[in-house]
């Protein structure tokens, strides 16, 4: 299988581009932007292997993903590039607006010029797969799942952006016949994932001491999958999805946040003991603006029609996660030197006084 996989030098990108390079022996064009997020050391693993190409270049380039597309003539496509932290999102929404939609739409365009000229069988299985999010459908009451079915209703700009972008892929299917498919995912963790996300900011912060910042009443909750068991969910939508249908892919656990930070806090403790108990690092602050309460996902579609499973348990994968980061601070040391040390993201200038960790 011949591949484009744009932004492959990201947290989940990367993922991917390792498994299906290793262990598919797909053949692999990584095109990333390298944004701040992104990290080629990600990627050390497969590198120098024949059948994995990177290329920079932004995926809003059209002249640069034509020639991508000339030159690789893919049977497939995975979008995964994007700006993706709602925080940054609140102060910053015009990068996300930039790469999410107008990216998306370059790159549909790209696809469906090189698509339309193709002969009959590989026009045929072509295939488009858009990797979005399950906070496009806003936030549940106490009880109740997110399925394909439910309505959009984007809360951040964040998920305002990626829900444009889910709208923009299904309707080239509908007006275009462009060959696509969208998955939306629950919070992903596990290696290699930018400390600027809930897992890796407190797994790093507690290492360092440092305060773990709980936002508003920490009681919010989200639903957790594996990395490698969304790489698999994404790998199987490829081969076996059905053109024009969605995928939710979540790991069956749904936890409050304050639980994920306890957690780490008494991993840390029995793997790398320190002084005092780091649960004692909790700091409650502001709120997020517009803070969804719950996200839950129902995967049973891809569970039922594509035999997908998560092999990981939320403790099984939160501690392969934190050994991981014990065993390879030459990784993230750099990221926190000079990309992102911890800081709080994502106040608004009135809330910033209260947003400080104590």
């Amino acid at each position: 299988m011949r591949v484009i996989i744009t932004g492959g030098a990201g947290f989940i990108g990367s993922a991917l581009v390792r498994h299906l390079v290793a262990t598919r022996g797909w053949h692999v064009t990584n095109i990333d932007k390298l944004t701040y997020a992104a990290n080629l050391a990600s990627l050390n693993p497969i590198a120098n292997k024949a059948n994995y190409r990177f290329v920079q270049a932004d995926i809003c380039d059209r002249a640069a993903m034509d020639a991508v597309f000339a030159q690789v003539q893919p049977q497939a496509v995975m979008h995964l590039a994007a700006e993706s932290h709602v925080d940054r999102s609140i102060t910053g929404s015009a990068e996300f607006m930039q790469t999410n939609i107008i990216g998306t739409h370059t790159l549909l365009e790209s696809a469906r010029a090189y698509w339309t000229k193709l002969a009959a069988a590989p026009k045929a299985a072509f295939r488009f797969l858009h990797v979005s999010t399950d906070e496009v459908y806003g936030s549940l009451p106490p009880d109740g799942f997110f399925v394909e079915t439910t309505p959009y209703d984007p809360r951040s700009p964040y998920s305002a952006s990626k829900a444009a972008s889910d709208h923009l892929v299904s309707a080239w299917r509908e007006t275009y016949g462009l060959p696509t498919l969208i998955t939306n995912c629950s919070n992903n963790y596990g290696p290699y994932h930018f400390p600027e996300k809930l897992i890796p900011l407190v797994l790093l912060n507690a290492l360092e001491g440092k305060p773990l910042p709980i936002y508003g009443d920490g009681r919010q909750i989200r639903d957790w999958l594996y990395v490698d068991d969304h790489v698999s969910a994404l790998t199987l939508a490829v081969e076996r999805g059905r053109v024009g249908e969605t995928y939710n892919v979540g790991g069956r656990a749904p936890m409050e946040n304050i639980t994920i930070v306890e957690h780490i806090c008494d991993l840390l403790d029995r793997l790398r003991p320190a002084a005092k108990p780091r649960r004692e690092l909790m700091t409650f602050v502001a709120d997020r603006p517009g803070h969804d309460r719950r996200y839950a996902i129902d995967p049973t579609k891809i569970e039922t029609e594509l035999g997908w499973r998560s092999k990981e348990t939320f403790g099984s994968g939160i501690e392969k996660t934190v050994r991981w980061y014990l065993e390879n601070e030459a990784w993230w040391q750099p990221l926190r030197q000079t990309r992102y040390s911890g800081t709080r993201l994502g106040l608004l200038p009135a809330d910033t006084a209260a947003g400080k960790p104590a």
